[in-house]
């Protein structure tokens, strides 16, 4: 192990910066984060203390919870820069110019301990310049560690060594980064621009110029550029918009500055009047007027998307634009397409693929690397040669000589062999040797997606499956869209418990989709509202019920890996294991009221339960109640993992696992350290105020109506829960068992699903993915 990083400095307190700090206390590590003295300000440290301020208000929150803030200390560079000496990691975030940070570099090294290692977040520098000057001690302490933006939620982080890095310093920073923050290390080379920007600036500029010359509209590029090649939905004027349209500019003239003449980047550079006019008036994108879409009222009220046309400089109602159906997936009868589809797709492709196999040997390494930072720093679905395999390498290269351009040598040493392959059920890359290795992952990473190639489920259906992940440990997989929860699902917990009791020792929860699960399976619960088949309603919610008490009271540890959304029956899950490895990008909350319905899976008990044994509450019923009926009744949903442990979603002893990838193997050792001596946990018995109680709540209700928070029906469905919450027909001198508990939330449940204004609710849930008022 790598020595350890108890402590950090970030100088520059601009966006990246600020953000690197936040994450570093989100990983609950102390951090001091520097700027310069601002002129004429009284207050010395007022950049620094703004750029924190801004952070807590800001949406997405750079914070993972409020209370990580505290780990960021502010000053300034003239009065503080001494205090590195405690610190064992400096980042330099600071001004895209070379003089600038060299001459702060230079009063770094005189406070500084030996063996403290220093960073600059550059996006373009290469590392031999920044260095330029330096002592050998500074040299063997730097690196480049070049995060994306926003730094919380983009996992990508390029890590560039220089010829006199020290290995071991280098190592130190790489493991905090992955073990601690939460990242995706990528080894890049000293080369502009290094593996994401590189390639991504090129493929924007690229997709623009394009565009313009063939008269393609925003919309047509982004519906063929998109995601066909697996380009987030954005598109590529979307995303333009999304990251700042006066970003272009700059990045063109840093790496115009830096690429050696003769690079294929040149070919792209030229004067955009549009854009400059654009930038000018202020639409910069999103965080301006507008950019290349923009929204403007509606004559019948609401707002209507508009798109600039790219001749006239006007902006016009977007029109919508599509691909033919067969060309949606197959990317060689995509560029085959006759006309401008055809055409657009080719211009794009022939030319990002070529320059990105270009690269190999001169910006990384090898192709995982740089698919990798394509993948976690532009969000693409696939990488740039996992798309020359879907296109075919021998395709790629036979087209390219036919048009008389170069092809790059690793597509001549892979032929019309893949890049990628699965052999013995191990994924390999084809290096450019022409020879292929495994795909490698780093000590105490375990991916489904790796057991799946060397393996088959042990049980299947059309909602999840089980998986033998090793040492007497079944992990259980969720499969529906979005990891919805149904019949199927209950079905499946059944089969999986029975597995591990038959010789096993523990169970994991756990997928590797983009969320944990959103909740029931709404759809299939309003088919059966639109037949009034109630009985396979109350079904479900009674199947429900039984399968997450068996979770909770099987003879073995149950442990739940989330990540993403945990939401309604998901969050449910949660509370019914023994214990959670939840990744720090959890999102989880009892979301039920908001769509008119009352939690039906033992939601309410679980979270009351929590509430009452919480050290932090108040005695006696009502604070735990209170807090209970406000939090489910108004659908929070904890922001992060660590908020979800405030919030009493989680345990204040389950864990977190900042790096996704680690979210398996983490969960798994947490199940095997809970197997000796396991026995599960006793019933609780609940006392609840009953009629009193309920009338105290009641009341509350009624004053949010009169205040207009809350409408008419929001009323109904909350009386409903804090029938549920109070214990029903009871008074403080009756104990109320958790089967009756779950009864009255059965009734509760059953009585919202038969209200038509909670039908119209879930209908336009479906249909818009957003919540009504009625």
């Amino acid at each position: 192990m790598a020595e350890q990083i108890n402590k950090v400095c970030v100088i520059g307190a601009g966006t990246m910066g600020a953000g690197i700090a936040a994450q570093i206390a989100n990983a609950g590590v102390p951090v001091l984060l520097l700027d310069i003295v601002k002129d004429g300000e009284a207050n010395r440290n007022a950049i620094a203390e703004g750029a924190v301020a801004k952070m807590l208000k800001a949406d997405p929150a750079p914070f993972m919870t409020k209370s990580a803030a505290k780990l960021v200390e502010t000053g300034n560079i003239d009065d503080h820069l001494d205090r590195i000496a405690e610190c064992d990691w400096v980042v330099e975030a600071i001004v895209e110019r070379l003089d600038i940070k060299q001459k702060l570099y230079a009063r770094i090294a005189g406070v500084k301990k030996a063996g403290t290692a220093v960073s600059s977040n550059t996006s373009t520098i290469p590392l031999e310049n920044l260095v330029d000057g330096m002592d050998e001690q500074f040299r063997r302490d730097f690196l480049i560690t070049h995060f994306f933006n926003p730094p919380r939620y983009m996992r990508l982080v390029e890590v560039v060594r220089g010829k006199a890095t020290d290995a071991a310093t280098a190592d130190k920073v790489s493991d905090f980064l992955d073990r601690k923050m939460g990242k995706t290390v990528v080894a890049a080379k000293d080369t502009p621009g290094f593996i994401a920007n590189r390639i991504g600036t090129y493929w924007l500029a690229l997709a623009v110029n394009a565009a313009m010359d063939q008269g393609i509209t925003v919309e047509e590029a982004d519906a063929i550029g998109g995601r066909p090649m697996g380009v987030p939905k954005t598109g590529i004027f979307g995303l333009l918009d999304l990251i700042g349209i006066d970003l272009m500019p700059l990045l063109s003239q840093s790496l115009s500055s830096t690429l050696p003449q003769g690079d294929p980047y040149f070919d792209t550079v030229r004067d955009m009047p549009l854009i400059e006019k654009m930038i000018a008036d202020g639409f910069t994108g999103r965080k301006g007027k507008g950019g290349f879409y923009t929204l403007k009222k509606a004559t019948g009220g609401g707002r209507e998307k508009y798109a600039i046309d790219l001749e006239s400089g006007e902006y016009r109602a977007a029109r919508p634009a599509s691909v033919p159906k067969h060309a949606q997936k197959d990317l060689t009868a995509l560029v085959s397409l006759d006309g401008k589809i055809g055409r657009y797709a080719w211009e794009l492709l022939g030319h990002v693929l070529s320059y990105s196999a270009m690269l190999v040997g001169e910006a990384a390494d090898n192709v995982v690397a740089i698919d990798d930072a394509m993948k976690l720093g532009y969000n693409w679905k696939h990488g740039p040669f996992e798309l020359i395999d879907r296109l075919g390498p021998g395709y790629l290269a036979k087209r390219l000589r036919e048009e008389g351009r170069d092809v790059p040598k690793i597509l001549d040493v892979a032929g019309d062999r893949p890049f990628y392959r699965i052999e013995d059920g191990k994924r390999q890359y084809l290096t450019a040797e022409g020879e292929y290795r495994d795909i490698v992952r780093p000590e105490g990473v375990l991916l489904l997606e790796d057991i799946k190639l060397a393996s088959k489920p042990l049980a299947k259906n059309g909602s999840a499956a089980i998986w033998d992940i090793g040492d007497g440990v079944l992990a259980l997989e969720f499969t529906a869209k979005m990891n919805a929860l149904d019949e199927q699902v209950m079905k499946m917990i059944g089969k999986a418990i029975g597995m591990v009791r038959d010789g096993r020792k523990a169970l994991v929860i756990y997928n590797e989709g983009s969320n944990f699960s959103v909740g029931a399976n709404l759809g299939l619960a309003m088919f059966a509202v639109n037949i009034a088949a109630w009985s396979e309603i109350d079904k479900l919610i009674r199947a429900g019920q039984d399968a997450y008490k068996a979770l909770k009271y099987a003879p073995f540890p149950v442990v739940s890996a989330p990540a993403g959304l945990a939401l309604g029956g998901g969050c449910e899950i949660l509370m019914h294991s023994d214990a959670v490895q939840a990744h720090a990008e959890t999102y989880t909350g009892l979301v039920e009221c908001g769509v008119g319905l009352v939690p039906g899976w033992g939601g309410n008990g679980e979270y009351l339960s929590r509430l009452m044994n919480s050290p932090k509450m108040p005695r006696g019923p009502m604070p735990a109640l209170s807090k209970a009926f406000e939090t489910i009744s108004t659908a929070q949903v904890a922001k992060s993992a660590a908020q979800a442990k405030e919030m009493a979603f989680l345990r204040p002893d389950d864990v977190i696992t900042m790096n996704r990838d680690r979210l398996l193997a983490d969960a798994k050792a947490k199940a095997l350290s809970l197997v000796d001596g396991y026995t599960p946990p006793e019933k609780p018995v609940y006392r609840l105020p009953g009629d009193t109680g309920r009338a105290a709540v009641d009341l509350a209700v009624s004053d949010f109506h009169k205040k207009g928070v809350a409408t008419d029906y929001d009323t109904v469905v909350a009386k409903r829960l804090a029938h549920v919450l109070t214990g029903g027909d009871t008074d403080m001198q009756d104990e109320v068992s958790e089967d009756q508990l779950l009864k009255l939330e059965r009734e509760a449940f059953m009585e919202c699903v038969r209200d038509p204004r909670t039908q119209a609710r879930v209908e336009h849930m479906l249909e818009t993915g957003k919540p009504l008022r009625n």
